[in-house]
């Protein structure tokens, strides 16, 4: 769920337009440019969100379409779907919505630290703000607890992603001494570190020697930046046998499986898990299996139709959302993968 970095010279002229406009939005400039218009409550029916990702040809973010899309359908609201890459995309993407009429959106924001401008710009339309997935991070690096959020516990499922790879690997018999932690990781962005975090520190909790545990800090989060990373790591580390995988969503877990596969490490050798769910079902669906074993599926459906109901909620009948909401994931394996998909609402 993450967008690459953007290049540096067009990074520093969106981040320079954006913070331009958040202190002006903040009240640099004169009080009557400023002020948010009073919102009138729109009548039944006229209710108008808009739901904005960073990655729309991403899976994950067209299935949390599909669940807002059903949340439109069954509360009466019209949904306007935006994909906004970069911050001059989410600037145009909010101008766009109050020009429509909308009195709200919910945003999985191309970059984190955009939150200040965010916050500013939707502040002045007059528009409120849910933001989903990537957690706003203000100024100070941290993140903006008074931005309404819906997003999972990250650490809690990389804790769960620990636990089950320990779980494996004494129910298959690896001895600790033969066996290493392939960490594909992505500290750029807290929500990822976190994850990889909890990882790391369940399989420590289950009595894995830390010492033991391998960093490969990825460029990119796709699967190329991993195959990258991971074939690195694994070219400096020919004497492990064994090896426990896994990273911060299925892309940079996929990534090392195609890795260890370059190495001619057996499938039978190493388990792999992942984070998403929804990136990985064809690994899943394949004949012959690899050393993927699975990965914490996250609900789509609390992402995509719960934030749209919280903000329809909000709008029509005044029910500000809580401010902090997280949800949890489940493990799919090759095994229940396709019966849990149908329970989620992911398949039919």
């Amino acid at each position: 769920m993450i967008l690459p970095s953007l290049p540096a010279s067009r990074r520093s002229v969106a981040l320079g337009l954006l913070a331009l406009l958040a202190l002006a939005s903040a009240g640099c400039g004169p009080k009557n440019e400023t002020a948010a218009p009073a919102a009138k409550a729109p009548a039944p029916g006229a209710i108008r969100i808009g739901f904005l990702v960073k990655q729309p040809e991403e899976p994950w973010f067209q299935l949390e379409w599909k669940f807002a899309d059903r949340a439109a359908k069954d509360l009466g609201f019209t949904l306007i779907k935006t994909g906004a890459a970069d911050g001059e995309k989410v600037l145009a993407a909010i101008d766009n919505l109050a020009a429509n009429g909308a009195q709200g959106f919910v945003i999985c924001t191309p970059d984190t630290r955009l939150g200040p401008a965010i916050v500013a710009k939707a502040k002045a339309a007059g528009l409120k703000l849910l933001a989903v997935d990537d957690r706003f991070v203000g100024p100070d690096g941290q993140p903006m607890a008074q931005v309404h959020y819906l997003g999972i516990s990250a650490r809690k499922i990389g804790e769960s992603v620990g636990q089950t790879l320990a779980a494996e690997m004494q129910r298959r018999g690896w001895p600790a001494a033969e066996t290493a932690v392939l960490a594909m990781t992505y500290d750029e962005l807290a929500t990822a570190k976190e994850r990889t975090d909890g990882a790391i520190d369940a399989l420590v909790a289950a009595g894995f020697p830390r010492d033991r545990i391998h960093k490969a800090p990825q460029r990119t989060t796709d699967i190329p930046g991993a195959l990258e990373a991971a074939t690195t790591l694994l070219t400096r580390r020919p004497d492990v046998k064994y090896w426990l995988v896994c990273g911060n969503n299925d892309n940079g877990v996929l990534g090392a499986v195609r890795a260890l596969e370059g190495r001619q490490i057996p499938a039978e050798n190493a388990v792999a898990i992942g984070i998403n769910g929804t990136d990985c079902i064809v690994e899943l669906e394949k004949a012959k299996p690899t050393s993927f074993h699975g990965s914490m599926l996250l609900s789509a459906r609390e992402h995509g139709y719960r934030t749209a109901e919280m903000m329809y909620r909000w709008i029509k009948d005044g029910v500000e959302p809580p401010l902090d909401t997280r949800t949890v994931g489940v493990l799919i394996t090759r095994e229940n993968f396709r019966q849990v998909l149908r329970e989620q609402g992911v398949r039919d």
